[in-house]
């Protein structure tokens, strides 16, 4: 009997893993979606540990967050939401840095004909809509809405576009609509026009027309996940992680 015992018992130690693993939660802006599931991807490779993403509009990510949604890292596509959360309480600024910056441009869907345009005062935003809409977030509450809406008024180009635009709930939304043609043109980042084989290019906004395009990173006081998430904020900073963003058009803060 004890030996049928300790045969039970070393089979039952031995089907156990070495180690649980730890899972942690990952809120990001909606432009970080492509370039984020590789570099999740090999961190899982590397660590124990499994990482679940939520993509949205940094708005909509940073009040559930103050809501007490359970993340443990948040990226934010501007510096107002991660203010936010501080002044909430929920980010300390020694867990918080700047990770990329990222770029403004116009999209045109693939048939549109025009192969270029140039951005000023000047530009007859009207007659090339044609009777139809410009895509871009929402400028009142999304990071790439707001950018964008900055950079149109620093070209003295806003008030016209102000009574063209379709808001969407996030520059992905935006990018669909020209995708899917519902919208000859779109304001995005340059990584979303990177990624999608069915838009192209026909403008990017000067540098100086619009402060400049900030991702910054932080963990989340309380999460309950802090040191698998510290692991996860360390690697999102380190070289290799740094590749990968570069090769979806991010530049890299530091």
């Amino acid at each position: 009997m004890y030996r049928f015992r300790a045969f039970l018992l070393l089979m039952l130690f031995t089907a156990m893993p070495a180690s649980a693993t730890e899972r942690i939660t990952l809120f990001a802006a909606a432009s970080m979606t492509n370039a984020l599931q590789e570099v999740i991807s090999r961190f899982e490779a590397q660590q124990d540990i499994e990482v679940t993403p939520v993509y949205a509009a940094s708005s909509a990510l940073a009040r559930q967050i103050a809501r007490g949604a359970p993340a443990t890292v948040f990226i934010s596509a501007n510096r107002k939401w991660m203010d936010y959360l501080q002044q909430q309480g929920v980010v300390e600024p020694s867990n918080r840095a700047t990770l990329l910056n990222n770029r403004l441009v116009i999209i045109a869907s693939r048939d549109y004909n025009t192969e270029s345009i140039s951005l000023d005062a000047g530009w007859p935003l009207k007659q090339q809509l044609d009777g139809e809409r410009l895509a871009m977030a929402d400028p009142d509450h999304v990071p790439a809405g707001i950018y964008a809406k900055q950079a149109l008024q620093s070209l003295g180009l806003w008030q016209q576009a102000a009574t063209l635009i379709t808001r969407s709930r996030n520059v992905r939304s935006a990018l669909a609509l020209v995708e899917r043609g519902e919208t000859p043109l779109g304001i995005v980042y340059k990584t979303d026009a990177m990624v999608s084989p069915n838009v192209r290019i026909v403008a990017e906004f000067p540098a100086g027309s619009h402060p400049a395009i900030e991702y910054p990173m932080a963990l989340i006081t309380g999460s309950g996940r802090e040191d698998a998430g510290n692991k996860l904020y360390q690697y999102l900073r380190s070289e290799e992680a740094a590749g990968i963003f570069h090769r979806y058009g991010f530049r890299n803060a530091h």
